[in-house]
């Protein structure tokens, strides 16, 4: 599960010019690394290829700003 998350974290920051090479805990938004467009098509993966509901309006986009977050969440949801 991780490894297809990283793998399009990635692949969203090679689109936008940014290095790839990045640890489990480092912070992807609040680092500036991915901005809010970014957030949306990577609530949309996680949506499709996961089965995530995110349509919570109380739903803090913070929980998803590192790929150690993204795994907690998700075991969090299985």
């Amino acid at each position: 599960m991780s490894q297809s998350v990283r793998s399009f974290v990635e692949t969203l920051l090679s689109e936008r010019g940014k290095p790839t090479d990045f640890t489990n805990s480092e912070a992807l938004f609040t680092s500036g690394l991915l901005d809010s467009m970014a957030a949306t098509e990577l609530m949309v993966f996680l949506e499709s290829e996961h089965g995530f509901d995110l349509s919570n309006p109380d739903f803090d986009i913070a929980l998803l700003d590192t790929i150690d977050d993204l795994e907690a969440l998700l075991k969090e949801a299985a």
